[in-house]
């Protein structure tokens, strides 16, 4: 039986596990989870994951685990055929784990921070201060990207994967400006590339037509 993926489709953090199974060729059974009817805190999914939060993934032998960043690394580290998405070298490894914990402790608190009063309150339209908070993680991004093709390796791994998800959800709300970031433009053309980037453009609509659609 393949793994068991709770999700919402336009979470860039599912996202980045839909991303990861896709190029791993992996098949997940993909469960929406209804948050506004509270299906996530239904006694049944409290038992799975307590802290009742999407993604979480249940493996074939009941395995729970949650945090997308905990379930890419490890889906890549039990059905991966090589380390090339997630390598065992320890620096490069250690670079890629401070690029996804960047991205959930800066990037996806700041898209959230900017998304968030669109999605759920009355916010229509993006302050100076959404602009140079997202351009801020740019510029981070910029230097990460420098002398590199890729955010934390000499190749496409697991750390690209996370970021675009929320690269590609934060352009929507404010711009890569190509000139001041070139290398940022030039890594997000090279992950749209990707076969498995496909994964993520469903859930992007979604996400792009609900911003759309609030913003005057």
């Amino acid at each position: 039986m393949a793994p068991v993926l709770y999700m919402v489709v336009p979470s860039p953090a599912v996202r980045a596990v839909l991303i990861t199974a896709d190029a791993l060729g992996l098949d997940l059974i993909q469960r929406e989870v209804d948050l506004v009817a509270g299906e996530h805190l239904k006694p049944e999914f409290l038992k799975i994951n307590p802290q009742h939060t999407v993604p979480t993934l249940v493996d074939d032998d009941g395995f729970s685990v949650w945090d997308s960043h905990a379930i890419i690394t490890y889906l890549v580290s039990r059905y991966a055929h090589d380390d090339s998405l997630y390598p065992r070298d320890v620096k490069t490894r250690a670079t890629i784990d401070q690029r996804l914990y960047f991205e959930l402790g800066v990037v996806f608190p700041r898209l959230f921070r900017i998304a968030d009063p669109i999605i759920r309150g009355n916010k229509t339209s993006i302050s100076d201060e959404d602009k140079a908070g997202a351009n801020e993680i740019y510029g981070f991004l910029e230097a990460f990207l420098d002398g590199n093709n890729w955010i934390g390796a000499d190749s496409v791994s697991v750390a690209d994967y996370s970021l675009v998800s929320s690269v590609s959800s934060l352009q929507v709300l404010v711009p890569i400006d190509a000139e001041t970031y070139p290398k940022v433009a030039m890594w997000f053309r090279n992950c749209e590339s990707l076969p498995e980037y496909g994964a993520n453009k469903i859930g992007l609509e979604v996400f792009t037509d609900v911003i759309k659609n609030k913003l005057q």
